[in-house]
């Protein structure tokens, strides 16, 4: 009889357990911690969207929409994709749940999986997990400034370094020109450039600069910088961002040539980079994006947010290394299964607790107990029965001893 295949995970998904997973664990928890702290609500929008919500949001110059997307017709013939980003999602969200006409301030954070089909390599999946948070309702650049200090906290508390770039994109009234200029620097060099920025040339030529290609690389150095063509609100805007900045200590790049991936930024925009994960990398973006609740058929809402992908950040972690204690329960005897299923119930309110039911004698109890990290060691047998009390060793003092269950 010929053995059936065993069924992989698909390339560039894999599975979160082990170690990992505590890590995982650690992060969501504590990154929603400071997040809260901030004011921030969760929310959950599907996996699965319409494809135009991307297309009208992220922009038809973007990689995303044009090359990675996971894009299908589902069997009642609507035109759908997996998430590649979350933003798009929320403000959809935000303005079918008719936020926008409620008016207010809406802070909120998500945690999930998104989906590209992309080359994986380190710290870059096709299915990976993003941590954001989005704000609506706040025009102040004093929320800009919030926002990239909420980014930092988080990363201060893994204590995980980074250098963070800052730039502004401008608005509708001084990025059209830009364009223009941009368009005016590449027509002489068109041929020169990549395939994929002769498209964009025309489409959103800002995107040319975010190219990774080595030729278009050279091309940009000497092309007009949006930092020098702001109007004079948005010059104004950036420099009390940089002054809010500076006032808390915070220090920053500014980085003329980040405009970042998706079509949707304007004004200020950030990447906080890391170098502990080989080639200089992005573990942190975002920006504002005033018009994105319109493209999306909402009232004008302003709107700023950010998002960080949790895997390229695990094996930056530094957690506290005092674990949680670990109360270990072991039955030695049948009777004992019953009671010691009943003391689990109790403790398991208020601490963490393992309950191995199935009967064991004493050094195989404590050699899964050790395995596992547990700090009390409690075990029970009919001796202990007899005697209303269980066996109580401390890992941590090295204490033993056998106390009323009353007690304990």
């Amino acid at each position: 009889m010929n053995k059936e295949k065993i069924i992989q995970s698909l390339r560039g998904m894999k599975d979160i357990v082990k170690e990992e997973s505590v890590d995982f664990t650690y992060f969501s928890k504590h990154a929603a911690r400071i997040a809260a702290n901030y004011g921030f609500s969760y929310i959950e929008t599907p996996i699965l969207e319409e494809t135009a919500l991307f297309k009208r949001s992220v922009g038809e110059s973007s990689d995303i929409v044009n090359k990675e997307m996971y894009q299908f017709i589902d069997k009642g013939e609507n035109d759908v994709c997996l998430r590649p980003e979350g933003t798009a999602g929320v403000v959809r969200s935000f303005v079918q749940n008719k936020c926008d006409r409620a008016g207010g301030t809406y802070r909120w954070f998500y945690n999930g999986p998104m989906f590209r089909y992309e080359r994986p390599q380190k710290g870059r999946l096709r299915q990976f997990h993003q941590f954001g948070c989005e704000v609506f309702g706040i025009s102040s650049v004093y929320e800009d400034a919030n926002i990239i200090m909420l980014v930092k906290d988080i990363l201060d508390f893994f204590g995980i370094g980074f250098t963070l770039h800052l730039n502004s994109l401008g608005d509708e009234n001084c990025m059209p020109q830009y364009k223009e200029q941009l368009i005016n620097h590449f027509t002489p060099f068109k041929e020169e450039l990549c395939e994929d920025c002769k498209k964009r040339m025309f489409i959103n030529p800002m995107r040319v600069l975010d190219c990774k290609n080595e030729k278009c690389q050279e091309l940009i150095v000497n092309a007009p910088k949006i930092t020098y063509n702001l109007c004079e609100k948005c010059d104004s805007d950036f420099n009390k961002v940089k002054e809010i900045l500076d006032f808390n200590k915070i220090n920053y790049l500014i980085d003329t040539n980040l405009v970042r991936g998706l079509d949707y930024y304007s004004q200020t925009a950030f990447e906080f980079k890391s170098d502990e994960i080989g080639a200089q990398s992005t573990i942190a973006a975002g920006g504002r994006y005033d018009k994105l609740v319109e493209y999306l058929g909402g009232r004008a809402t302003p709107g700023i947010g950010f998002a960080m992908g949790i895997e390229r950040l695990l094996e930056l972690i530094k957690k506290d290394e005092e674990k949680e204690d670990l109360l270990y329960l072991g039955a030695m005897s049948e009777e004992a299964q019953n009671i010691l299923t009943q003391i689990a119930s109790k403790k398991r309110k208020t601490q963490k607790t393992h309950l191995e039911y199935e009967n064991k004698n004493f050094n195989k109890h404590f050699k899964l107990a050790q395995k596992q990290g547990a700090s009390i060691i409690a075990l029970m047998g009919e001796d202990e029965i007899k005697n209303n009390s269980i066996y109580v060793k401390d890992m941590k003092q090295g204490t033993e001893k056998n106390i009323s269950l009353e007690e304990f």
